[in-house]
């Protein structure tokens, strides 16, 4: 039988104010429903936001490393119910079980990393001109902040927003992506077990025009933290700076892996292979333009083709699976269409290009790993993000040339380049326009102790994860203390 979930709202379960619902659907199979969610309006925003207002005090008051005690809590239940959630991240999402167990045991790393930020969650004391003075800092919670995640990474990205979050005293309404809320709705119910206040977290699910609006909207919402499409970051800073709150928007990149004509090709295929394919290049770090130096494109090619050839596509609970379903079908037309305008536009079809229908993919949204060659830097599919197991060969005859076609995009998150030589790899480093430099190592992959974002329109400035990320959820207040 399919569970009904509810909305967390002032520490209660509770359906939507309307009654409706909608159902979670495994991609891999889209005969089975993974569960029953509310589709909730903005009476059920308005509900959790006026919940996470009357919760504030009490939070603040409780001290940053006492805050910090049960983000420590909570990573010890995520860690003790990680393969179940792992699983079902799998089943609603579409990503190999392996890959699935990596991004929990990620969750629980940044709720410890951000555990220990209780205690570090300092000002600083500057000397003052005027005798007897004081002069420090102290950071103070935004007050309540509404956090809009996406579909593909469910447990991370709620994760490295939720923990800065509520470390830093502040209060939070949660609205996961309509395509994954269970694995967000684990995070909940382990922040919840761990012994966090009711209204110090809620967590509302629907869509995102209802609830993820009012949460833009609300006066009471002073900082909106959103992961997703740069056309709706885009909207939604505009709208939040603009009644007067903090926004800060994560919107994706066109991430390129430069290709030398010394590096090690072997590396670098599995290096491309890794960013463009793992987790069906959903990523917004993922690998979507291979530039590759004309001395070794022919052997870069054949090698990158036979790398492919030898991927196997299906369910993710399969242990011999290596790519996934796309999360929906919506996200499947998307990908085929962009696959269809790169035959269009002249670049030449490699490998792939096909909806697979045939068991065991036959009731799921899967794509064939596709590669693409001859392709132009002005062609769409080396423009715009596709966000599927797709990547694309352009051909440049030297580093000048490679490196003005990785900043010749309008995005900068993450930028790799393959190479032995470290003056080059310096110089890439020094000119590449992008928030994530990669050297040898495949563009996706972030660890929690530095800082994460990208520049362009990738990112809005401000950046998550590492000892910064604290810095959009507070402000900073300046004491003078005469004594």
């Amino acid at each position: 039988m399919t569970e009904t979930y509810q909305n967390f709202i002032g520490g209660k379960w509770t359906a939507a104010a309307a009654g409706e619902t909608y159902a979670d659907i495994n991609p891999a199979d889209t005969t089975e429903t993974v569960g029953v969610f509310p589709s909730s309006g903005p009476e059920d925003a308005r509900a959790a936001v006026a919940a996470a207002a009357a919760a504030r005090a009490e939070w603040k008051a409780l001290g940053a490393p006492r805050r910090g005690e049960i983000l420590s809590r909570a990573a010890r239940i995520i860690e003790r119910d990680a393969e179940s959630i792992a699983e079902g991240l799998t089943r609603e999402e579409g990503k190999t079980l392996t890959e699935a167990r990596g991004e929990t045991a990620r969750a629980v790393q940044i709720f410890d990393y951000f555990a220990g930020e209780g205690r570090r969650l300092t000002g600083e004391t500057t000397p003052s001109e005027f005798p007897r003075t004081m002069l420090y800092t102290v950071r103070e919670p935004l007050g309540v902040v509404g956090l809009i995640t996406p579909w593909n990474f469910p447990v991370a990205i709620p994760a490295w927003k939720l923990a800065p979050a509520l470390v830093s005293g502040n209060t939070v309404v949660l609205k996961p992506a309509s395509a994954a809320p269970l694995t967000a709705l684990r995070i909940v119910q382990a922040l919840a077990e761990a012994g966090l206040p009711g209204g110090a977290l809620n967590f509302v699910t629907g869509p995102g025009a209802a609830v993820g609006w009012e949460l833009t909207s609300n006066p009471e919402v002073a900082g909106v933290s959103f992961t997703g499409s740069d056309t709706v970051g885009s909207k939604i800073y505009a709208h939040v700076t603009a009644r007067g709150g903090k926004a800060q928007c994560e919107m994706g990149g066109k991430n390129p892996v430069i290709v030398m004509d010394d590096a090690d090709l072997d590396k670098a295929v599995a290096v491309c292979i890794n960013g463009a394919m793992w987790s069906t290049g959903q990523k917004c770090t993922a690998t979507s333009r291979a530039i590759v130096h004309e001395a070794v494109a022919g052997e870069f090619t054949q090698k990158l083709l036979a790398g492919v050839a030898g991927l196997r596509v299906g369910n993710g609970l399969d242990p011999e699976t290596q790519v996934g379903p796309l999360v929906d079908q919506g996200q499947l037309d998307t990908v085929l269409e962009y696959i269809e305008t790169g035959r269009q536009e002249g670049a030449r079809l490699l490998a792939g290009g096909n909806r697979l229908s045939e068991p065991p993919c036959d009731r799921g949204c899967f794509v064939e790993p596709t590669v693409f060659g001859d392709v132009d830097p002005g062609m769409r599919i080396a423009q715009e993000e596709i966000f599927g197991p797709v990547i694309g060969i352009i051909t440049v005859p030297g580093f000048d040339e490679a490196i003005s076609v990785a900043n010749g995009v309008r995005f900068g998150l993450s930028a790799a380049i393959m190479t032995s030589d470290i003056h080059r790899a310096m110089e890439f480093v020094d000119r590449i326009e992008a928030g994530l430099v990669h050297v040898n190592s495949p563009t996706v992959g972030a660890e929690v102790q530095v800082p994460f974002g990208g520049m362009k329109v990738s990112s809005t400035g401000s950046r998550e994860q590492g000892p910064v990320a604290v810095d959009f959820y507070t402000e900073l207040k300046t004491v003078y203390l005469e004594y």
